[in-house]
């Protein structure tokens, strides 16, 4: 039987945070799939495409991952990917409550698909991508927080002449 795990997320862009969340869920799960979550109600400095074409850089040689990209429950997609659980990481306290009560909704649709929750590595304790795209923006030097295409894109799509 393969474990799958569906790992969730917006990845604007993709950090060394999420890619630490990968390798380590790979240990626990025989295939992961970065899911893109395509959310209305959030305005995203990269495409879905571009998003797609910096995890699939960044994950390369890493093993059993697959890209994909969904809207709407995100149980149902696991569902269809035939998933038996959520992966999320956890960056401090204040992530607890909102990923609680995401697993309590997730476990009242589908019970048979676990949330799983893996605290970030302390070297990533502090970093988002919104907190990354603003110090890119003010000139803080993010190269060692983000995988070398997000931090191409990054220059790129704010047009810094640094980074």
């Amino acid at each position: 039987m393969n474990r799958i795990a569906i790992y969730p997320g917006s990845f604007d862009p993709v950090t060394n945070g999420h890619l630490d969340i990968i390798k380590r869920g790979l240990r626990l799960f025989d295939k992961v799939i970065v899911a893109i979550l395509k959310n209305p109600e959030k305005i995203p400095l990269f495409t879905v495409e571009e998003r797609m074409e910096m995890l699939e850089v960044s994950c390369k040689g890493l093993g059993n991952v697959e890209l994909g990209t969904f809207d709407g429950l995100l149980v149902d997609f696991a569902a269809q990917k035939d998933a038996v659980a959520i992966l999320r990481g956890m960056r401090a306290v204040s992530d607890f409550d909102y990923e609680f009560q995401l697993a309590l909704i997730n476990r009242s649709f589908k019970r048979e698909i676990e949330s799983v929750f893996l605290m970030t590595g302390l070297r990533w304790i502090f970093t988002s991508s919104s907190i990354i795209k603003e110090a890119a923006r003010f000139g803080g030097d993010i190269t060692a927080m983000v995988p070398p295409i997000a931090c191409e894109k990054l220059k790129e799509k704010l047009k810094l002449p640094h980074l």
